[in-house]
């Protein structure tokens, strides 16, 4: 396979993961609202998701690397279609959980694989690749797929009316027939050399799994880079509730309620997917100018910046546009740390270590829908909202080792 080949079928594959997640994204916290549950506990069941991905990443990560992407990307999209399956029929805060329970399984079995078998497709078709440049291709085929289908859920709440079917439910329908899709694609599309040691069984490659997680913890603790990175994303997945859960939150205090607020995240988050999308795709001309390192220490400090206005900004309008220029900045960061990350490591341990990346953020977030979701009751969304910028930008000096290396020699990709 040639890298061009490997990039389209990497972007294509993308589109179809991460549009049914666009679907999601204007409910997330909207559905559970309609049926009944309270914000606090949204939080506690959407907690759930990150502490399953924290028992199971590494074991899924090691996994990958000793079964192959290809058989644990195929379980990850089965995983996901009985969540959505659940959460289109869930009511009780018990059921909520369960599908989140279910929702940590499949983001730790997907969390990597596609990724890692891209780069490492990629560096066997040329070893001097910019990763960059697919990734940031990659980050950006991911904003415009969910956009996209943020914007199909602005446009099911606001003009399609199925009898007998809520308003809230039609995207998660949608949703499921794109995963559907997705699976069959996964199924087509992956291919992967044999191992090295031969065919692997699931049983003998769960046998490997803790002899490749120890092998990734050893380069890790080796490595300050990578212990810097990965302490990032810790900040990263706190800061990520401001946006992607309590802007809604505080849409609908200022437009009055969860339904007119509905109408208005659909088109919203569609566009701040396609200023992530935006972001990605300048990515290259300015890590060209300024380093990848240094500009990921500039985009922590912008990111931080644009969440306080979030929450400040007065109005509607104000915090629309604050979620933009977040979204703008996110989409850069992205495949900037996403290219420190895969400088540091091979493909022996790709997945293991990509896998220890979303470990942090996952729990990370949840412990962040905890306090946040609390903090955002019990006083007020926009201060819970400055809190998490604060913890976004502190991650800008942890980027420093990896600035001092590419000062001293650009680190071959």
């Amino acid at each position: 396979m040639t890298g061009q080949q490997a990039r389209r079928r990497y972007l294509v594959l993308l589109a179809l993961r991460w549009f049914p997640v666009g679907l999601s994204v204007p409910i997330l916290v909207l559905l559970p609202l309609d049926r009944g549950l309270t914000l606090a506990e949204i939080g506690l069941a959407v907690s759930l998701q990150g502490f399953v991905v924290l028992a199971l990443e590494l074991p899924t990560g090691g996994l990958s690397d000793s079964w192959g992407r290809r058989p644990v990307l195929v379980l990850s999209a089965a995983v996901g279609l009985v969540s959505m399956s659940l959460l289109a029929v869930a009511d009780t805060y018990a059921m909520f959980a369960v599908v989140y329970l279910l929702q940590g399984v499949y983001r730790a079995l997907d969390s990597g694989p596609l990724e890692a078998w891209y780069v490492d497709a990629t560096l066997a078709a040329d070893p001097s690749a910019k990763l960059e440049r697919g990734l940031s291709a990659g980050t950006a085929v991911t904003g415009l797929a969910i956009g996209a289908g943020a914007l199909a859920t602005g446009g099911i709440a606001a003009w399609v009316h199925l009898p007998g079917v809520p308003t809230l439910v039609q995207p998660v329908l949608l949703g499921l027939i794109v995963q559907l899709a997705g699976l069959v694609a996964l199924a087509l599309m992956v291919k992967e050399s044999p191992h090295p040691a031969g065919k692997r069984t699931l049983l003998r490659s769960m046998r490997e799994v803790p002899q490749v997680i120890a092998g990734g913890a050893r380069l890790v603790r080796r490595s300050r880079i990578l212990l810097a990175l990965l302490v990032v994303e810790l900040c990263w997945g706190f800061g990520m509730v401001t946006f992607e859960v309590l802007m809604p939150v505080r849409l609908a205090e200022l437009v009055g309620g969860p339904e007119q607020a509905a109408k208005l995240t659909g088109p919203t988050s569609s566009a701040a997917w396609l200023a992530a999308a935006a972001g990605a795709a300048l990515i290259p001309l300015v890590t060209a100018r300024f380093g990848v390192a240094r500009t990921a220490v500039a985009l922590r400090v912008l990111h931080g910046v644009t969440v306080v206005g979030m929450g400040l900004l007065a109005g509607p309008v104000g915090v629309i546009t604050g979620f933009l220029a977040c979204y703008l900045v996110h989409g850069a960061g992205n495949p900037v740390h996403d290219t420190l990350l895969h400088r540091e490591v091979t493909g022996e341990h790709r997945s293991t270590v990509m896998s220890m990346n979303s470990m942090v953020a996952q729990p990370a977030f949840s412990i962040g829908m905890i306090v946040l979701t609390a903090l955002a009751s019990g006083v007020s969304t926009s201060v819970a909202i400055v809190v998490g910028a604060v913890v976004l930008a502190l991650a800008a000096p942890l980027y420093l080792p990896a600035v001092r290396a590419e000062r001293r020699q650009p680190a071959p990709v």
